[in-house]
């Protein structure tokens, strides 16, 4: 392993359990200091809003909750693998980020799934809720009376609660989509340079 390689793991592997880190310790400070549906206002537009779910980012709730704990410590041990690939080829210093945050975020909520429901009290294993806080209502408005269905009715843009491991995810989902959109070449950089180097 050289020691760009080398670099680059020792780097991914702390970043990670930095992430980790980061938003265990807020979730565990909220759950044992808020009242569930706690709200605290920092600003006008950003709270912190004790909740829990039940399912995917941002609140969703797809399938049982069993089987989907289960898809995302599938998910995250293929991502696992993709990344420690990426690190052997050399892959951009931007892929690994994004990639790493993915994974941070996906675990981060895996942990809260699989532990939580043990630690607190309140479920079995693999059964625990998601522990959201962060609240950014950006905007309060009503909609045109002319609107079917919602005409007239308030609205909150952005509604959702969400927590750090969201945000992770769906930063890192960003970048790639932004920045790195040749992230899933399969070509490692040395044997695209190989290939450029030759008569």
């Amino acid at each position: 392993m050289n020691s760009s390689i080398q670099t680059k793991a020792v780097f991914t592997t702390a970043f990670i359990f930095l992430l980790l880190l980061a938003d265990q310790a807020l979730k565990l400070w909220v759950k044992t200091s808020f009242r569930l549906g706690e709200d605290h206002e920092i600003f006008s537009w950003f709270h912190l809003l004790f909740v829990e779910n039940n399912g995917m980012a941002f609140g969703m709730e797809i399938g049982r909750k069993f089987f989907l704990t289960l898809f995302r410590i599938l998910a995250s041990g293929l991502l696992v693998w993709y990344l420690v690939r990426c690190i052997r080829r050399n892959r951009a210093w931007l892929t690994l980020v994004c990639l790493a945050m993915i994974l941070a975020g996906a675990v981060g909520n895996i942990i809260d799934c699989v532990f939580y429901g043990v630690w607190f009290d309140y479920a079995g294993w693999f059964n625990g809720r998601v522990v959201d806080m962060l609240y950014f209502p950006l905007i309060h408005g009503t909609f045109w009376n002319w609107l079917p269905w919602v005409g007239g009715e308030d609205f909150i843009f952005f509604s959702p609660v969400f927590n750090f491991a969201d945000a992770c995810i769906t930063t890192g989902v960003f970048l790639i989509l932004i920045f790195d959109r040749h992230i899933f070449d399969s070509e490692p950089q040395e044997a695209a340079a190989s290939v450029h180097e030759r008569p």
